[in-house]
């Protein structure tokens, strides 16, 4: 399966300003299942747009994004349902991606009825439990009946990706999906995130301004500046010999930390 992102533009006209905002400007990219691609650059910089066109949440004003060769939008209504359950979204707030008057059996269970796989409830919570021990909750059995106020940060954002697991993703648009969190937390959910890469050979397109993290889990890299992508390639490359002086800057930029004592 490949998902790719070719010559997309994303320009966006408001009432307040009589000009148009040109976000995104002839971006292309491509992301496998099994391959972990982060978009990286500073805010504004067009990372976020990019992920709703991949997501089809918004409309593309010029190019395409494409399914195996196929542009989504041509794709027919079952082939289209495949899209969705095979791309799916985990979003920076995981507070706001979950209703907070439903508990989180009924969060994972309304994705599983929706998409129709199946319609018993036991075979509902079955489903429901096996993602969530995919994601290091366990016993899951104690997290069903919970609330997402009665849950950390952490467990929130993993409450979502075993939302998404459940239908059986092959690649996963990651928007700032750890930032929120701190850093002991961070490194949970990311230890997650390739743990489901490694096992299951989920691909991940990870928007993200931290570049040490991209550093440490990135396969490739797409370096944006203004809407555009200015650099791109693994993320050897770009971190060992940066091309583009903006990357060079964001590069000098990052905080090196003192080993702790």
């Amino acid at each position: 399966m490949l998902l790719e992102a070719k010559n997309l533009s994303k320009t966006f006209h408001t009432r307040q300003r009589s000009e148009p905002v040109h976000a995104v400007k002839d971006v292309s990219l491509h992301a496998r299942p099994g391959e972990f691609v982060a978009i990286v650059g500073e805010s504004g910089s067009g990372k976020s747009t990019v992920a709703r066109m991949l997501l089809d949440l918004i409309s593309v004003t010029s190019g395409t994004v494409e399914l195996d060769g196929r542009p989504i939008g041509s794709l027919r209504r079952q082939e289209y349902r495949a899209y969705r359950r095979s791309v799916q979204a985990v979003l920076q707030d995981p507070a706001g991606s979950l209703n907070p008057r439903k508990r989180v059996e009924q969060a994972i269970g309304e994705v599983i009825r929706f998409h129709k796989l199946t319609s018993g409830q036991s075979e509902i919570r079955a489903l429901a439990i096996e993602a969530l021990q995919q994601v290091g909750l366990s016993p899951a059995e104690n997290f069903l009946e919970r609330f997402p106020h009665e849950l950390s940060g952490g467990q929130r954002q993993r409450v979502l990706i075993a939302r998404t697991l459940v239908l059986h993703p092959r690649i996963i648009v990651a928007d700032e999906a750890v930032s929120a969190l701190d850093a002991s937390v961070k490194a949970g959910v990311l230890r997650v995130m390739a743990d489901l890469k490694d096992r299951l050979g989920i691909g991940y397109v990870f928007i993200t301004h931290d570049l040490p993290i991209v550093e440490k889990v990135a396969d490739r890299v797409y370096v944006m500046r203004s809407g555009e992508v200015v650099e791109e390639g693994t993320t050897e490359a770009v971190f060992s010999n940066p091309e583009h002086p903006y990357t060079q800057n964001l590069l000098q930029a990052t905080p090196v930390l003192p080993p702790l004592t």
